[in-house]
């Protein structure tokens, strides 16, 4: 049996309907079950659309747009800054390190691992906000801006499901862009 601050594992469900559509994680609390799930819909829908790409196409940077190598780098590192300060903390030096990188090149198998490891980390993260008063107050970045536990784990969510859609567009045109060249 699952200890009720353990994350769910992250399994890829192609053919089923969405994450929060399948009747999971009913023991989570409403808000921290949405973020799982999209976290877990994010997990799916990367492996869903880069799995055909090259690691060429994967750091490539069509039109101009952010590679599809950095929007899985980000994906993983902003669930970890933005429950950071959900749980009430700023940024550490490694954080920020991290940010800072974003974009640099990095291997298709290790784009896969980080990915994997920051949102399993995440929904574990998530998990254990669950009990916290949603209204509690956070300040987010060296400005202190005023947000709540709520409103972080809301934008992780939407934040999250932004970036996998600017992935899966960005797929779409190099995988169209592939087809044009043959």
């Amino acid at each position: 049996m699952k200890h009720k601050d353990e994350a769910p594992e992250a399994v890829i469900r192609v053919n089923e309907p969405e994450p929060w559509l399948r009747g999971t994680h009913t023991e989570i609390r409403s808000v921290a079950r949405a973020v799982v799930h999209a976290l877990e819909l994010t997990a799916e829908d990367v492996v869903r659309w880069t799995s055909g790409l090259t690691e060429e196409e994967l750091h490539q940077r069509a039109m101009a747009l952010p590679s599809v190598a950095w929007q899985i780098q980000h994906l993983a590192r902003s669930v970890d800054r933005l429950l950071s300060y959900a749980e009430g903390r700023q940024l550490s030096a490694a954080q920020m390190d991290a940010l800072r990188s974003e974009g640099e090149p990095i291997s298709a198998n290790a784009l896969r691992a980080e990915l994997q490891t920051g949102l399993q980390e995440g929904m574990r993260r998530v998990v254990a906000l669950a009990s916290v008063d949603l209204e509690t107050p956070r300040c987010v970045g060296r400005k202190n801006l005023p947000t709540t536990v709520g409103g972080l784990l809301v934008h992780v969510a939407d934040h999250t499901q932004r970036h996998v859609g600017q992935l899966v567009t960005t797929a779409k045109l190099l995988l169209e862009l592939r087809n044009a060249d043959r």
